[in-house]
């Protein structure tokens, strides 16, 4: 049937302009969330002074709860009412934007942003199964989505100019303020303007479920994080690889036994859903290991100010939200295999060349090519990733087709960081200690930035004074760490490239046809059939 008819649109009423508005703004919300911390790093390494791997756990404090939690709070918002998350999701993100806020140490900064990451872990998934449960056929439905998309990535845009200013002109501090007052602006306009819906049949809670794909996904991002701090042969770090490979197990083994699972494993037998669940950690990973490793050269590297690392982030993001009019017509249009390849493609070429820059060029105007062809690659990415996932399930499973999406986007979010921080840190510290002893600094000096390193990492030699006994080896550090992150941009590189081949080689070269919208009937006989099957 076309679903451009006007039979087909007497069928289901258009998705009503306030959910709109209310879902795109919340999703806008939960990306600042996840972007803020980035343009600050330079000043939180100056002024709470992190070592080790302190400063990547700022980052994925907010990010591991959304990871772990996106397909809980798909599944309550298919129970219970997707408006509810959505005015809740907003609170809770806003009250540990005020946490962070009046934090006095590095510690209550993790609380904080942990406590945020709960309420955007809700916001992501609920806003897109809102905005896809109201629409009928591909191209209302792709135009949805490529709103959506621009939202999350002018969340991008907006909170590196939000970093930038606050901690330039005020206090890092005040950029949670800022974050707080619009999570209660969001909170207030879903309440009064978005429409609720739900997909009750053939869902529930999966206890089994929620708990071992959260303990381990936890596992796995802690052992990530900490594997260069404590070192990957440490007990810790060990049993949390333990841990994780057995608790992911586990919920496959839960996932195919449950009467109603939090993931129907079948949708991954759909080679479009299949790729772009691959494609959406591996971009991913790509993009925000990317924008991380931009925002370490800038700040805590080269000591640029938040408004100067801020416009890093407008040539990441910014891109975007001017080519939505773009990207919705590509969507309709064009196959989503094309769109996929040429935006990872032009993701790698980005990364290859911001590889090459020299650590002591501090020019702005260097980075315009080489992070413009990242935030334009990421632009044409996240759409075609989010519209091929949710677009080849039936409606009634569009909530968790959402979750599932989201949480394999977020899980490339938060391995960027970890990942990328790890490898960087690791090769700048080996280069260092490599450096050092054959270097004619006196010994006094080659002690102290021993102890510093020991003590501190890279980013804590780099940033000594100049006139202390370990300043002398400031330049040690300065050229490792360049040296680290750019190795960070080459990985970032190689996975853009590895996800645009497996798109060329394993998605089909048309797009995959919409699933017709089902009658209530039919809806609930493809549930329980699915789950009967499971």
């Amino acid at each position: 049937m076309d679903t451009e008819t006007g039979t087909d649109k007497a069928v289901a009423p258009r998705l009503a302009l306030g959910t709109l508005i209310a879902g795109c703004l919340a999703v806008c919300l939960a990306q600042i969330g996840i972007a803020i911390p980035a343009t600050l790093n330079g000043l939180f390494q100056e002024h709470l002074h992190p070592v080790g791997s302190q400063l990547t756990w700022i980052s994925d404090a907010f990010l591991l709860p959304v990871t772990v939690l996106e397909l809980s709070f798909g599944v309550l918002g298919d129970l219970f009412g997707r408006k509810r998350l959505l005015v809740g999701g907003a609170v809770l993100l806003g009250a540990g934007e005020v946490v962070a806020a009046a934090s006095s140490g590095i510690h209550q900064l993790w609380v904080g942003q942990a406590l945020a990451g709960l309420g955007a872990a809700a916001l992501f998934p609920t806003s897109l199964a809102m905005i896809a449960a109201g629409t009928t056929g591909h191209a209302q439905r792709a135009r949805a989505i490529a709103l959506w998309a621009s939202s999350l990535s002018a969340g991008g845009f907006l909170a590196p100019l939000l970093g930038g200013i606050t901690g330039t002109y005020g206090s890092w501090r005040w950029s949670f303020v800022v974050v707080a007052i619009v999570a209660a602006l969001s909170a207030l306009v879903s309440l009064l303007f978005a429409t609720n819906s739900s997909a009750p049949q053939g869902r529930s809670l999966d206890i089994g479920g929620q708990i071992t794909i959260g303990v381990g996904l936890f596992a796995l991002l802690y052992a990530v994080i900490q594997g260069p701090t404590d070192g990957w042969g440490s007990a810790p770090v060990v049993v949390a690889f333990v841990v994780a490979a057995v608790f992911v197990g586990l919920f496959v083994v839960a996932e195919r036994r449950a009467r109603s699972p939090l993931l129907r494993l079948d949708l991954f037998r759909n080679r479009s859903f299949a790729v772009a669940s691959v494609v959406a950690v591996v971009g991913m990973f790509s993009f925000l290991g990317t924008a991380y490793g931009a925002s370490i050269r800038l700040g805590p590297i080269q000591h640029q100010s938040p408004m100067r690392t801020a416009f890093a982030f407008l040539l990441l993001n910014g891109i975007t939200p001017f080519l939505t009019p773009l990207t919705s017509r590509l969507l309709a249009r064009v196959p989503a295999r094309t769109l996929l390849t040429a935006g990872l493609a032009l993701i790698a070429a980005g990364d290859f060349l911001a590889a090459t820059l020299d650590v002591d060029d501090r020019a702005l105007t260097s980075l315009i090519l080489p992070l413009g062809l990242v935030g334009t690659g990421f632009a044409l990415t996240v759409s075609s990733i989010t519209a091929t996932a949710v677009n080849t399930v039936p409606v009634p499973l569009a909530g968790m087709a959402s979750a599932s999406t989201n949480l394999l986007r977020d899980f490339g979010f938060t391995l960027g960081p970890a990942v990328i921080g790890a490898v960087a840190l690791s090769q700048a510290a080996s280069r260092i200690t490599d450096a050092l002893p054959g270097s004619s600094l006196p010994a006094a000096s080659k002690a102290a930035a021993h102890e510093v390193l020991h003590e501190g990492g890279p980013l804590a030699l780099n940033s000594v004074p100049a006139n202390s006994p370990p300043g002398a080896a400031r330049s040690f550090a300065l050229d490792a760490l360049g040296h680290g992150y750019a190795l960070g941009f080459v990985v970032c590189g190689c996975a853009a490239l590895f996800a645009a081949l497996l798109v060329l080689v394993a998605l089909r070269p048309h797009a995959a046809p919409e699933t017709p919208r089902e009658s209530p009937a039919e809806q609930e006989e493809t549930l329980v059939t699915g789950a009967t099957e499971d």
